[in-house]
């Protein structure tokens, strides 16, 4: 049943005008509080991340308010009419095509600037696929890292896991159903065989949480194929280290199996602390070349 139109239950002295960041649905449209739907039906102006999806959100619940489009193409073009909106006492409702607004965005450098105007801003709390996604995957939530997307070019994205391998929080990583095959295993080599799940579709028909060591998902989805739908990956805190001679030349050896020899004396040497060249001398000799 649809929540009755809130119009007449809220007091509009108790939403002054100013933006409100409002919280959507990531798959199931009942999972929104009243409260955004109260806002929503006040709103002057609905700035959306794509008209287009948030008019399926509006429309189920029989919400008829002008909206915006506000994204990283348009925003520099976009937010001046915004700002002017609510600088003539608008009510302005802030909306991502799904979840939290800000989180992988580009609606932080409209909120950003709105605050240096000193206009009133406040948020409208509600779903995130971060917090779904960690609270799904049975890993440590006591301290944790949102590491957004990683980047689309691997020497890049390797770079950018090497600087995560060291952090002692879990990760949560936003990434593309496509490429999970692709980025598995470069997980994997920049942090060890951690502990890790892959949560697909969450609060939707097909929800789904995988988990496993890296390893394991891997050889999972090599089987299995590439998933389908929105994907979020969990990764454990750091494994303990063994620095043990024994232990640091299987990592090298495991490393030299997908990395050339500099790779890899890189990649161990952020996980371990050890030096980069004493790694590199030794990923010489276990290949068999002169330094």
């Amino acid at each position: 049943m649809k929540p009755e139109s809130s119009q007449t239950q809220v007091p509009t002295q108790h939403c002054p005008p100013g933006l409100y960041i409002v919280a959507t649905p990531i798959g199931n449209l009942k999972d929104i509080t009243y409260r955004a739907i109260d806002i929503l039906n006040l709103a002057d102006l609905i700035v959306c991340e794509d008209t287009r999806v948030s008019a399926k959100l509006l429309s189920h619940y029989g919400i008829s308010k002008p909206t915006l489009s506000y994204n990283d193409h348009n925003g520099i073009e976009r937010r001046p009419k915004i700002i002017e909106a609510l600088q003539h006492g608008q009510r302005v409702a802030l909306v991502s095509d799904a979840g939290t607004p800000l989180v992988s965005d580009p609606g932080y450098k409209l909120v950003r600037d709105i605050i240096e105007l000193g206009i009133h801003v406040t948020t409208v709390p509600g779903p995130s696929s971060v917090m779904s996604a960690l609270c799904l995957s049975g890993l440590p939530t006591d301290r944790f890292l949102f590491a957004g997307f990683l980047s689309a070019k691997v020497e890049a994205c390797r770079k950018e896991i090497a600087e995560l391998s060291n952090v002692p929080a879990t990760l949560v990583i936003f990434e593309s159903a496509r490429r999970l095959e692709q980025v598995l295993p470069l997980l994997r080599d920049g942090l060890g065989d951690r502990e890790a799940a892959v949560v697909r579709e969450i609060t939707k028909l097909y929800e789904e949480t995988r988990r496993g060591t890296l390893s394991q998902l891997i050889d999972y989805y090599a089987k299995k194929g590439e998933p389908k739908g929105e994907v979020v990956l969990v990764l454990g805190p750091p494994l303990p280290i063994d620095e043990s001679a024994e232990s640091i030349e299987d990592q090298l050896k495991l490393l030299l199996e997908k990395n050339s020899i500099k790779e890899a004396a890189s990649i161990l040497a952020e996980t371990t602390g050890k030096p980069r060249k004493e790694l590199y001398t030794l990923a010489l000799k276990l290949m068999g070349k002169d330094e």
